[in-house]
């Protein structure tokens, strides 16, 4: 079953020639083009999410809907395979349905607009974009219910259906999908704009025809996705081996009690195809922590990873797909079955990466290999009524530390997705019944190592009348692991103090918290794992990184350095404490440091984290692990 486009003009594409100067000259054309489109749609947004945080995702491809530019990879493949409509000119196509578009989004709240590009009749390319809309409907506001055990508790389902029909759009539709949301407004403004960047693309494609003609555009576009299959291929070759090597993580919990649920991934190289197995991935959860990963995302996620540590010149695109074959067995938390919920989803994608990383980069760790903390992207969400009777409600997609890598260190207070950036405090404080009392890296959370892992941040939010909030994170449990000798990250907490004075530690994964006018959270996130020994970082890095408060005095010791009363290095100090703490550990051989094995850490789990161990998600399934 497959879409069938419908052109007035099929006559078929030759494919010429085209130069190196004119490819060069149509693909930095796209490039600004894929870039408009977030212009476009960040000027003409409204929520926070989209407008100020950027939680989108655009992209142009071919006629067969394989992404030749755009921030990440392509859903069109995978939509097209399942959809069993005509397409023709003028329709623009909306759905966010995992279980409909072969997972070409992931969860609801994630709404995705696809434009098929036609030129005289002749269908040419393809435009799209996807948005995460602020609330979809559903058991909680925000739409990201933790204890939603099914689908149909997470908001409006939208087929794969046509807001507009040659042209015209389907006002009917659009309201009824709009009836069923808490922010209409929102919503409305940002499909609105989803509709415009994708439309902006289209014009620029057909511009670019109208310049250089159908066949050469069409024919570049190959060209451009050839590149990239050749590049790729010699990346596979290089660094991925024919003998299986494989890696496990954990997910912490479900938000439910059960916990921790294991991802585990073996890698290897049959000729010039890259093969990932989950096999022995945990059975799918009973919340909606399950990520319904379709192969073509996570082949996306592996070229997109692979081709920024190896040569980010390279443009990625979705030429390369042939060469990665991805196996992910059934009713596993990455590939659950209907109707289980997904709208938590995002804290498996985050482990993804982190497994990823470590996949790929063990076999050259001085080169490649990373420590973890791209874990997650945590979430506040804040609602109820203000001072005025009216509505309010924030979703707001927090960072943690980036960890240490073999260029550097990790970047404090950063995003799991590069292209994300804060909602400035000042916009929050303008729009919403909260103040920001608080916005800073933790000192010391960051692992230490010979390259320092990224510190979390500290947010203190005082809420200025009553309402509810929900959290959404990871790390809390389990660590940011380090490497090559460097230290865990800190995991993330979060403490409510309330306006008489008394204290709770929150759950990292929550949501129903009445919260009163002058209480205070404090939403702590993790830190990136440190990369490499901390008894070989240069002294006086550890000092600047106490002068910036980094790192604290007492934290300098992590990295055998004594920081004297006036500041600088007490050289003697540092040259005998280096000394007694290399001889106290011995030799340090361990590839990657997790802070114990997953029973020593559940063991100690409320001593340290203030909260009980989940149950072993085992005592549901039966199966082993």
């Amino acid at each position: 079953m497959t879409a069938k486009i419908i052109q007035s003009n099929d006559a078929p594409f030759d494919q010429p020639e085209v130069d190196g100067v004119t490819v060069d000259i149509i693909e930095n054309a796209l490039r600004n083009a894929r870039e408009e489109m977030d212009a476009v749609l960040f000027r003409t947004a409204m929520s926070p999410g989209i407008r100020e945080q950027g939680d989108c995702f655009p992209m142009i491809a071919n006629r067969e809907g394989k992404m030749v530019v755009g921030q990440f990879g392509s859903f069109i493949g995978p939509f097209l395979e399942v959809y069993d409509e005509e397409i023709e000119e003028g329709d623009i196509i909306l759905t966010n349905d995992p279980y409909m578009c072969n997972a070409a989004v992931s969860h609801l709240p994630d709404w995705v607009v696809l434009v098929p590009v036609f030129k005289d009749g002749r269908h040419i390319a393809w435009s799209a974009m996807f948005g995460h809309m602020s609330d979809n409907g559903g058991m909680v506001p925000g739409s990201i219910p933790i204890e939603a055990t099914t689908i149909y508790q997470e908001g409006i389902r939208i087929p794969p259906i046509k807001l507009y029909k040659k042209g015209v759009l389907q006002s009917d539709l659009l309201e009824l999908i709009l009836h069923n949301v808490r922010t209409p407004q929102w919503n409305r403004f940002d499909l609105n704009a989803l509709v415009a960047a994708c439309n902006t693309a289209a014009r620029r494609c057909v511009e670019l025809a109208n310049r250089f003609g159908d066949d050469v555009l069409v024919t570049t576009m190959d060209i451009m996705l050839q590149r990239n299959y050749d590049a790729m291929k010699h990346i596979i070759e290089m660094f991925i081996p024919e003998e299986p090597r494989e890696f496990e993580d954990y997910l912490c919990d479900d938000g439910m009690g059960m916990g921790p649920y294991r991802i585990k991934c073996r890698m290897w190289r049959e000729g010039s195809t890259a093969i990932f197995d989950f096999d022995g991935t945990d059975p799918q959860a009973q919340s909606s922590v399950n990520f319904y990963l379709n192969e073509d995302m996570f082949k996306m996620f592996f070229g997109s990873f692979t081709i920024n540590v190896v040569d980010p010149q390279i443009v990625f695109n979705d030429g390369f797909y042939d060469l990665v074959d991805v196996r992910i067995p059934a009713g596993t938390l990455l590939k659950p079955k209907f109707p289980a919920a997904l709208s938590g989803r995002t804290h498996a994608l985050g482990r993804i990466f982190d497994v990823l990383g470590a996949l790929l980069g063990m076999g050259a760790p001085e080169q490649m290999l990373n420590a973890a903390g791209f874990s997650d992207s945590p979430h506040l969400f804040f609602s109820g009524y203000d001072g005025n009777g009216e509505w309010f409600q924030l979703f707001q997609i927090g960072f943690g530390g980036i960890p240490g890598r073999p260029v550097g260190d990790g970047p404090d207070g950063h995003s799991l997705w590069p292209g994300f950036t804060n909602v400035p405090n000042e916009f929050i404080e303008s729009y919403f019944p909260l103040r920001i009392e608080r916005y800073e890296t933790i000192p010391d959370s960051g692992g230490a190592g010979l390259h320092r892992g990224g510190n979390g941040l500290s947010v203190a939010y005082r809420f200025l009348c009553d309402g509810e909030i929900g959290i959404h994170d990871e790390r809390w449990l389990t660590y940011p692991w380090g490497v090559l000798g460097g230290e865990t990250g800190m995991r993330s907490t979060k403490r409510l103090v309330r306006n008489d004075g008394s204290e709770e530690w929150l759950p990292a994964k929550i949501e129903g918290v009445r919260v009163k006018a002058g209480d205070l959270l404090y939403f702590n996130t993790w830190g990136g794992g440190g990369w490499g020994d901390p008894l070989q970082r240069d002294p006086q890095q550890v000092r600047q990184d106490v002068a910036r408060r980094l790192v604290t005095r007492e934290g300098a010791k992590r990295y055998g350095v004594i920081i004297a009363g006036d500041g600088t290095v007490d050289a003697d100090g540092t040259e005998q404490l280096r000394a007694d703490m290399s001889s106290a550990r011995g030799d340090n051989t361990a590839l990657f440091n997790r802070g114990g094995d997953i029973e020593e850490i559940r063991a100690r789990c409320e001593k340290e984290t203030h909260l009980p161990a989940p149950v072993s998600p085992t005592f549901l399934s039966g199966a082993g692990r």
